[in-house]
């Protein structure tokens, strides 16, 4: 598959709500993924399928999601762009917030290698 159909697939999927089966399908076992900045008992970088299994759940246990939408792929040889917007409550704070995240992914052979994420969240309080 190319890039710009593995991020239409991507998209397709996230919009569905199917991020798991997104990650299944479309990472490669050696997946290397990169948040904005650590987070508590959480590196800014992590490696492998598993670890990326991991943060996917822990994130989706961790907050209550109010709606959001996924635009894209915006495609540039073997990267594309896909734009999350999510309307959600971390548990643990309890504060609603509108989060608007960017996903920069690389594919190789078919699969995506690495995914960079870069976002900027407000109140909506």
């Amino acid at each position: 598959m190319s890039a710009m159909e593995i991020g239409k697939e991507l998209v397709t999927l996230c919009k569905q709500g199917k991020n798991q089966e997104a990650i299944d399908k479309l990472y490669s076992p050696n997946i290397v993924s990169v948040e904005a900045m650590a987070m508590p008992n959480m590196d800014q970088t992590q490696t492998g399928i598993e670890a990326i299994k991991g943060k996917n759940k822990r994130w989706v246990d961790n907050h209550q999601m109010h709606g959001g939408e996924v635009n894209g792929p915006y495609p540039n040889g073997n990267q594309f762009i896909v734009q999350f917007k999510y309307d959600v409550t971390p548990k643990h704070t309890g504060k609603r917030m509108t989060m608007d995240e960017m996903g920069l992914y690389t594919v190789e052979n078919g699969k995506i290698t690495k995914e960079e994420f870069f976002f900027a969240m407000s109140d909506c309080s």
